[in-house]
């Protein structure tokens, strides 16, 4: 047994030395994966002028890494608590940092596809084994709070820094390159994780259902393929048989933890109402917030004609706001309650996502900036506090499962909203009166509509992109109104199911 597994009552476990040096390496892996997520939306306008997808392919390339990686995270959770989070950890970003040269140098549709794809799988094993570690790492929940948040605002800090490196980039060299940024930092994270993050696993963990693995993999990407589909072509018997398949898997998949006796994911976690609270906010949130994530930098690129580094600054108060809340939030929650924290957070994002319904092609930055502001600090509170319910729910010898069930109701959302949200966005805008001649992958995306307009007549042109883009916003403004209704009702959920939740309660019943 190591180190990190002893009782959290001694001295060593509780102050181990060296645990915010490792910490720092752990935060390394965070921001691999938000910046990665960050730089896809900014260079969607040059993939889609270079690539030429489909509106669906473009949809695809903006989702099948969360489908993947929603399919994976389980079983990646639960391999790290076998074979240790350590070992995992630094193989999946060495994998991580290869795949992303793959991206770089895609030169279709179909294999941009497959790099976010097998990226996703790559993916997987980062975050899971990052909060389990510091599940191991910190003993004591006001310290472990402070990591957690750390933890938070290192991911919201990356959003921020992916827009504007990406941004940088794309103004001076290819839309592959800032799939590239993640090369300096797996580099940087292996060499220092070697030697300083300690080895971490299960010491009775049971043999590693391979059955149990396919049935999530094949009932997540399943269902949420079946509601991609849908909410794009509606109902047809390949999606409903896809959706039917997928539920299918994912009853298997339960029914079948309840009877293993070493199960993939100990079912039983969801009987602390705590814990499912946590991870349904996490999922709804992500849910109302993703259209409105993966459209901006369209919206500020193609309507608005801000350059890529302009618009990497200007989502810049979403970070700022993540990145303030997170390192206060567990302060907060011990202060006043965790369900106020978590409700109030969630209700701030509704109202400012209801604020953006008003968005227009001119809308000027001072109310875009602070509804951005509003929903980093809101989500700040909400997502930090969230994660540290679900850490100390849960004995530290599952942290890894727990960590990954978090982290798949985030990545399950991202992919629904991107799928439902973003089909709205899409379907809106499919519908604008174009000028006669104009191609048809104008209808696709706006990024096609650019793309065909340099090539027509001056006024031609215009009267183009000026329906396309009102057609955009229009889109863009029902999504958020979606994402403001999905917020404010999570947040009147998580006010009654976080009802009478404790950081420090929680974190001592979870060494029992």
């Amino acid at each position: 047994m190591t180190s990190t597994l002893q009782p959290a009552t001694t001295t060593e476990a509780v102050k181990r030395p060296g645990r915010w040096l490792a910490l720092s390496v752990l935060v390394l892996a965070v921001l691999l994966v938000a910046v990665d997520a960050t730089v896809l939306g900014l260079a969607t306008p040059y993939i889609s002028e270079d690539l030429k997808p489909s509106g669906t392919q473009l949809l695809w390339i903006g989702d099948v890494y969360s489908f993947v990686i929603a399919g994976l995270l389980v079983s990646m959770g639960s391999l790290g608590d076998r074979i240790g989070r350590k070992r995992i950890l630094l193989g999946g970003a060495t994998a991580f940092g290869a795949i992303s040269v793959l991206n770089a140098y895609a030169t279709t549709p179909e294999l941009m596809i497959l790099a976010r794809a097998l990226l996703g799988v790559a993916g997987a094993t980062l975050m899971p084994a990052t909060l389990a570690l510091i599940r191991n790492l910190f003993h004591d929940p006001r310290e472990r709070s402070l990591a957690v948040g750390i933890w938070g605002a290192t991911a919201s800090a990356g959003t921020a820094v992916g827009p504007i490196a990406g941004g940088f980039l794309l103004e001076h060299f290819w839309w592959g390159s800032v799939f590239l940024i993640n090369l300096p930092v797996m580099v940087v994270l292996v060499l220092v994780g070697i030697r300083t993050l300690p080895e971490s696993r299960n010491p009775n963990p049971g043999p590693w259902d391979l059955t149990s693995v396919v049935l999530s993999l094949v009932g997540v990407i399943g269902v949420v393929y079946a509601v991609k589909e849908a909410a794009t072509h509606g109902f047809e018997w390949p999606t409903l048989a896809a959706g039917a398949l997928g539920a299918a898997a994912l009853y298997w998949f339960i029914r079948r933890q309840l009877t293993l006796p070493t199960p993939l994911l100990d079912m039983r976690l969801f009987r602390n109402r705590g814990f499912s609270a946590a991870v349904l906010a996490d999922l709804l949130t992500i849910l109302g917030l993703s259209g409105l994530v993966f459209f901006l930098s369209q919206y500020l690129q193609l309507v608005q004609g801000r350059r890529p580094f302009e618009a990497g600054l200007a989502e810049l108060p979403a970070a700022v706001g993540a990145v303030a809340a997170g390192l206060i939030a567990g302060r907060a929650a011990r202060r006043f309650s965790v369900r106020a924290v978590v409700a109030g957070g969630l209700a701030a994002v509704g109202l400012a996502l209801a604020a953006l319904t008003t968005l227009d092609q001119s809308t000027g930055y001072p109310l875009l900036g602070a509804a951005l502001l509003v929903v980093g600090v809101g989500a700040g509170f909400s997502f930090t506090v969230t994660a540290d319910v679900i850490l100390s729910s849960v004995p530290k010898e599952q942290a890894g499962a727990a960590s990954a069930v978090s982290e798949t109701a985030y990545e399950l959302g991202a992919a629904l909203g991107i799928a439902v949200l973003g089909s709205i966005v899409t379907g809106v805008y499919r519908g604008f009166a174009a000028p006669t001649g104009t191609p048809s992958g104008a209808h696709e995306s706006l990024g096609g509509a650019v793309e065909a307009a340099a090539g027509m007549p001056t006024d031609t042109a215009q009267a183009l992109l000026t329906s396309a883009r009102a057609a955009f916003v229009d889109g863009l403004a029902i999504a958020a109104g979606a994402g403001a209704a999905v917020l404010v009702a999570t947040a009147i959920a998580a006010w009654f199911m976080l009802r009478g939740q404790r950081l420090d309660t929680a974190a001592e019943g979870a060494r029992g």
